[in-house]
């Protein structure tokens, strides 16, 4: 069968060939057929062959289906180069918009300030006072100089509300109700030929109980589960006999590094570690008397099961088992010298934080905890020394917020966080104490930066409330930076420790800083100079009272 191409595709675009009815057939001629007479058409031969499309050199198409699918074509391209251009517009208004917040936009702003900033790779533990300042160019958006203003209010009604009064301090017989399990181990005299407060306590387990089983530090850090494994195997070794019982050597610390965070805490326990007459807890920061005692693991993920007061006295165990040989040597030659090893904890949050009082403690001080930490340690431990580092509290704040923030760290972002928590703690000083807001838990969760950690002198006083003030010793970061060598021999007078050699003194006033903030926490730069005269303002009459009670005008962080 012959079919005329051109006739068959002018009448049926669906190619049904077999419906043509003007070309089909076997009599079918070109010069005859009315359509195809006069052309030179070539036919398609289908009759049991492969169709061979390079044979077909013409088709003949209806102009109108032509132009309509052209006019098609044409709007489909219109309606796309609309949404472009819409699309284009919308992401060209979001990068001017947020380009101007944040001053990125490519073409600088008129309204830019620069500014003396310190150096961007100071690290927490640098000295801040003998480094000279370099001019940096700095972009900011005049809405950042314009917040001043406004927000000076709000700490001028802050400042109004300053109020330090001096605490009522409990007795002993409210602390014992408060805590009759931990007065139930702790007794009330230690041993009279050791520095630190130790006791003996009886052993009750026997040789196939595992000591360690219970401890929560274990339970829930892999860290501790390696020191308990060593634990374990020498355990029985350091057991003490008499008259049929066995008995464990208990110690609290001899001195405790209490505060601040990110104040160089870690770089003087790393070095006072060095010294052969110091030993540590098994971990540097246990939390145990602000966190672990109230169930607390992380602060993010509420309450737990409390860690009880036995679990705290394991992680002393390795000094405990140094002293106890040092005192059976002694024993053993009739000797009554005293152990020289001292024992130290360092958690820098021993000082300020008393948030979980409100879920334990009877709250009818209108919003003031009646009970806090260095009440119970006092208690145990009158003649504890505590050890303080501080640093420029703004300067603290900013490390703290480049720490402990997780994800879009800037400059900016710092700002507008400072602000939203001075708003925070202004409606809490208009309705409550400043000790009730400095301790509110509710306050200090929803701040995003941890204002009130700055508030060195609040804490202070409180603990002088309960110790003298010849136990505590104040430093500064600034001058333990500079002048590493004299901070530490201040503190080893101040913990009346053996002198040194010179080797063992250059290791370690010269060893490397500790825990120096992150390169890429460097690389943010410098807080908006905007935000540190924010800070400088609402600090001031801290720092003022601060400088008062140590009488030491250092302490007002004044750079000239």
């Amino acid at each position: 069968m012959r079919y005329c191409i051109n006739c068959c595709i002018h009448l049926l675009p669906n190619d049904l060939h077999r419906q043509c009815f003007r070309c089909c057939g076997p009599n079918h001629h070109n010069q005859k057929c009315p359509v195809c007479k006069g052309g030179n058409r070539i036919p398609l031969y289908t009759d049991s062959k492969q169709m061979k499309l390079l044979a077909v050199l013409e088709v003949r198409t209806d102009h109108r289906e032509s132009w309509n699918g052209f006019f098609c074509l044409r709007k489909g391209k219109l309606c796309s180069l609309v949404f472009g251009l819409i699309i284009m517009t919308l992401v060209m208004a979001s990068y001017i918009l947020t380009g101007a917040k944040h001053g990125l936009l490519l073409i600088p702003s008129p309204f830019h300030y620069g500014a003396f900033a310190s150096n961007p790779s100071l690290m927490d533990n640098e000295s801040l006072s003998d480094m000279k300042d370099h001019y940096q160019p700095f972009k900011m958006n005049v809405s950042y100089v314009k917040d001043y203003p406004s927000i000076k209010l709000i700490i001028d009604t802050i400042t109004s509300k300053i109020e330090f009064m001096r605490r009522q301090r409990p007795d002993l017989e409210e602390l014992r109700k408060q805590e009759p399990h931990m007065f139930s181990v702790i007794p009330t005299k230690f041993l009279p030929n050791s520095k630190n407060p130790c006791w003996y306590a009886e052993y009750r387990g026997n040789t196939t109980t595992d000591p360690y089983a219970t401890n929560s530090y274990a339970l829930y850090s892999k860290r501790f589960r390696i020191i308990f494994d060593y634990l374990r195997k020498v355990f029985w070794n350091h057991l003490y006999h008499y008259q049929g019982r066995h008995y464990r050597l208990r110690c609290l610390p001899h001195f405790y590094i209490i505060g601040q965070p990110k104040c160089g805490t870690t770089d003087l326990y790393d070095r006072l570690r060095l010294h052969p007459e110091v030993r540590f807890s098994a971990s540097k920061e246990p939390h145990w008397w602000t966190r672990k005692r109230f169930g607390i693991i992380r602060l993010r993920d509420g309450f737990h099961d409390r860690y009880p007061v036995e679990d705290y006295l394991d992680l002393f165990d390795l000094a405990a088992h140094q002293i106890q040989g040092v005192l059976q040597g002694e024993v053993a030659k009739e000797h009554s010298a005293t152990s020289n090893i001292i024992i130290g904890e360092a958690s820098a949050s021993t000082m300020w934080d008393n948030n979980a009082w409100i879920f334990f403690y009877d709250n009818s001080t209108e919003g003031e905890p009646p009970f806090l930490i260095q009440d119970f340690i006092h208690a145990f431990q009158p003649n504890a020394k505590l050890i303080i580092m501080l640093r420029d509290p703004v300067e603290r704040l900013y490390s703290d917020y480049l720490y402990f923030a997780s994800a879009n760290k800037s400059a900016e972002d710092f700002h507008e966080k400072v602000s939203e928590s001075l708003q925070l703690f202004e409606s809490c000083v208009l309705d409550f104490s400043l000790r009730a807001c400095v301790y509110n838990n509710s306050l200090n969760n929803a701040m995003p930066v941890r204002l009130q950690v700055g508030l060195y002198v609040v804490y202070l006083l409180d603990w002088l409330t309960v110790f003298d003030k010849d136990q505590i010793l104040v430093l500064r970061l600034e001058d333990h930076a500079s002048n590493m060598r004299y901070t530490m021999h201040m503190v080893f007078q101040f913990l009346d420790l053996g002198p040194l050699s010179e080797k063992q003194e250059a290791l370690i006033t010269k060893s490397p800083a500790s825990n120096t903030r992150r390169p890429e926490d460097r690389n943010l730069g410098p807080m908006l100079p905007t935000t540190k005269a924010i800070l400088r303002d609402f600090y001031r009459p801290f720092n003022t009272k601060l400088a008062q009670v140590l009488f030491d005008d250092a302490f007002l962080w004044q750079r000239t």
